[in-house]
């Protein structure tokens, strides 16, 4: 389902103000919980490829400050930086391989 864990290293986020108002809106997810995550050494691991040749795909799952378990689905550009595609709560199967990571 996914692929191996991967050591990245994000130096900034890009939000959309579309991508903030869905997270909010259909998954009770804030902007500042998905930050926290990037901040509280969270796992990576590689996802399909993008539509675009240079867009890569990835998953972070980890945790907020309030201990929310969360899967973030980016796309990590060249210059370190992630692209915010969704967020939202892990379902048991993440939770249950986040624990074992």
């Amino acid at each position: 389902m996914y692929k191996q864990v991967m050591k990245i290293k994000i130096i900034e986020i890009i939000w959309l103000d579309s991508i903030i108002e869905k997270i909010i809106k259909k998954h009770h997810v804030s902007k500042t919980e998905v930050e926290e995550v990037f901040k509280n050494k969270p796992k990576f691991r590689r996802g399909p490829k993008g539509n675009y040749i240079k867009d890569d795909v990835y998953y972070a799952f980890g945790r907020t400050y309030g201990q929310r378990l969360m899967f973030i689905v980016f796309i990590f550009k060249r210059n370190n930086e992630a692209l915010i595609i969704s967020a939202r709560e892990m379902d048991d199967k993440e939770k249950l391989m986040f624990s074992k990571l």
